[in-house]
């Protein structure tokens, strides 16, 4: 599974070590070389699990689809966005230094369940 691209639909096999990869982040991350740019690429379609062949130059709109399945597979790439969570359980000293003093805050009572404004 690559973390890289969301939505990848084919894996892609690297011509200059014979190895398959989800995109070409996936390969810099483990391998010593840079992938070789070549004209025809080979793909293996992650819906049916098939393999098939693609020249770059004479790429057209049909070709964005599986031969086999007719999965779309060229999308524009959805990346991972980045996000910071912080989990506060447990501790209320530590929810209350994470409060903006901008935003009320509203407590309710413990003796009558109504809700008072600070």
């Amino acid at each position: 599974m690559c973390k890289h691209i969301i939505n990848t639909q084919v894996s892609i096999r690297a011509k200059c070590c014979n190895k398959w990869f989800d995109c070409a982040d996936c390969h810099r991350e483990v391998s010593d070389h840079e992938i070789y740019k070549t004209d025809e690429m080979i793909f293996a379609c992650k819906k049916c699990k098939k393999v098939f062949r693609k020249t770059i130059s004479t790429f057209e709109e049909a070709d964005e689809y599986c031969p086999h399945c007719d999965n779309h597979y060229y999308l524009e790439a959805v990346k991972p966005q980045p996000k910071i969570s912080i989990e506060l359980d447990g501790d209320e000293r530590l929810k209350t230094l994470m409060l903006d003093p901008r935003q009320k805050r509203l407590d309710k009572s413990m003796y009558d369940g109504q809700e008072y404004e600070q």
